[in-house]
């Protein structure tokens, strides 16, 4: 099976890559902005006649687009999450290849969800912001092209290579530098968010299982199970070997501005308190994976504690 990988050098995308490459039966091409792709395009600005002309020549069975973008303003997100899908949906329907697409969602296109619920692939999309009305409008493109699609909404992504600035990332980070400097007590802001985690390497297992099936539509991707962000952070604590205090700062959601473990000051207490998911969510996500359980026989393997573990394991190498 030949497979065109496009977004092979983000997050998601690492991990994709190494699961695909990994099947003997599959023949890999990667695409993407960076020097390290086969081939270098930009689908934000790319015309779809340009990725028609090398879809036919490469011929690909399966294009899995990773790509896109997380932070930025409205319009930045649209051109990255939008724009560059409409343009992957275009050059399929011209091109003679007849591949079958696999596009990554989100579950910030759900937005916010009543706290203790699931949600299902059912539920009505309310996107609490750009980043959720961009991915929602991709999805929304996939759905409507014709093509044969799957949309896999994956929610919180954690494990080896979570992005220092995602809240994961920036919590590692924080007890990094309290350990390095003999703290014995952090402070942290808005740890009262839940949130459905989803190791990245669970994640290609699913898009590796959506490029063999003939499922369509949207299928959720996350642990089934709505993680609270300060019960992350003991953990994180525990597999870190810190000893020393863990003291939330409460106060109510607002935007992201003094991160996770931002370095204290005199003025902290009367800063605004920080809230970690600038995604839209509320302070509510779980999705309902049943889906992927029946229509593409997988589950996630790979618990949060391992997840926060790497993550850990990474940000100590900075010591």
């Amino acid at each position: 099976m030949r497979v065109l990988l496009i977004g092979a050098n983000g997050y998601l995308g690492r991990y994709v890559a190494d699961r695909l490459l990994a099947d003997p039966a599959v023949q890999l091409t990667a695409l993407g902005r960076g020097d390290d792709a086969d081939v270098r395009f930009d689908l934000a600005s790319g015309s779809p006649g340009a990725l028609t002309r090398f879809l036919d020549a490469v011929h690909p069975g399966v294009v899995v687009n990773c790509a896109g973008a997380t932070r930025g303003g409205a319009r930045e997100l649209t051109r990255h999450n939008t724009v560059a899908v409409a343009t992957v949906c275009e050059a399929l329907r011209r091109s003679g290849c007849g591949a079958r697409l696999v596009q990554i969602g989100c579950g910030a296109e759900y937005g916010p969800s009543q706290p203790g619920s699931s949600t299902a692939e059912d539920a009505v999309p309310r996107p609490g912001g750009p980043y959720g009305v961009s991915k929602l409008a991709a999805t929304e493109l996939v759905l409507g092209s014709g093509l044969d699609a799957v949309v896999l909404r994956v929610f919180s992504p954690a494990g080896p290579g979570t992005p220092a600035g995602s809240p994961l990332g920036r919590l590692a980070e924080a007890m990094r530098r309290a350990m390095q400097s003999g703290d014995g007590e952090l402070k942290l802001a808005g740890l009262g968010a839940q949130r459905d985690f989803v190791d990245v390497r669970d994640v290609a297992r699913a898009v590796h299982a959506a490029s063999l099936s003939a499922a369509q539509g949207v299928i959720n991707i996350g642990s089934g199970r709505a993680v609270r962000l300060r019960d992350a952070a003991a953990v994180l604590a525990r597999v870190a070997g810190y000893g020393g205090a863990l003291h939330e700062l409460d106060g109510p959601p607002g935007p992201l501005r003094a991160s996770i473990g931002h370095p204290r000051s005199e003025s902290d207490h009367a800063a605004p308190v920080a809230y970690p998911y600038p995604d839209g969510c509320g302070s509510w996500q779980q999705a309902d994976v049943r889906t992927a359980r029946d229509r593409l026989g997988w589950r996630p393997r790979i618990n949060l504690e391992e997840s926060l573990a790497d993550i850990w394991m990474e940000a100590a190498c900075r010591i």
